[in-house]
């Protein structure tokens, strides 16, 4: 057994899948035998809680409990399904208030494996915590620069469905190669590369060749998402 947990956290902005990919995570990771916990978004919690959304004042209580019930697992597989970063970034969006991010990308670079969800799931509303699409592409960008100024390395996650529960789990098999306790099987996990190159295919609307190679490269990603967004149907 391990002394120390695994711990993944899901970046992303709103209605970007981190809840359901958390879950679904978490599920696949124990159904193989893995001791594996999700650790829930705090923020979400608290608005239920307090019926509003928090003020400016209340973020860092919010950041620091997030990050507290993420590092207080000593053992086996821990799923964020958000960090204390997600709680810079939308304070620096909304109240202009970088103070957070200190502490924020510390807590990040302590992650064994940061996973991005990629912008190519519909924005759904779900309550006061959802300002609307529109918010998501900045969102994106605010957190691709929080992670690229501390350089902590991240992988973005694309797909629907279990494809995108594919696309992360091969994500810990490729970057926890060292970790004994990865025991997934390839063979249940594994996309062929038809279907992965059906799948960005689709992602990018056959407009150009996308190079698997260069699937994690954040400005190139980022740039495409924005074509398509601005690109008519």
């Amino acid at each position: 057994m391990r002394n120390k947990p695994i711990r993944i956290a899901l970046l992303g902005a709103e209605s970007t899948g981190k809840t359901s990919l958390s879950l679904a995570l978490t599920q696949a990771l124990n159904d193989q035998g893995l001791l594996a916990v999700t650790v829930p978004e705090v923020l979400r919690e608290w608005c239920d809680v307090n019926g509003r959304t928090p003020l400016a004042h209340e973020q860092h209580q919010i950041a620091r409990t997030q990050a507290e019930r993420i590092f207080s697992v000593r053992d086996g597989w821990v799923i964020a399904d958000t960090s204390s970063l997600m709680t810079a970034v939308y304070s620096d969006f909304i109240f202009s208030d970088k103070s957070l991010y200190l502490d924020a990308l510390q807590h990040q670079s302590l992650f064994d494996l940061t996973l991005l969800m990629g912008l190519d799931v519909a924005w759904q509303p779900d309550g006061m915590q959802r300002d609307g699409a529109h918010v998501r592409e900045p969102i994106d960008a605010l957190i691709r620069d929080a992670l690229s100024s501390a350089k902590v390395s991240y992988k973005v996650i694309y797909g629907q469905g279990g494809l995108r529960l594919n696309a992360a789990l091969m994500a810990l098999q490729e970057h926890l190669t060292n970790h004994r306790e990865i025991q997934l099987s390839l063979k249940q996990l594994a996309v062929t590369k038809a279907q992965r190159e059906e799948n960005q295919f689709n992602l990018n609307r056959g407009k150009t060749v996308w190079r698997c190679e260069l699937c994690s490269d954040a400005v190139c990603e980022h740039r495409l998402f924005s074509d398509l967004l601005k690109s008519p149907d």
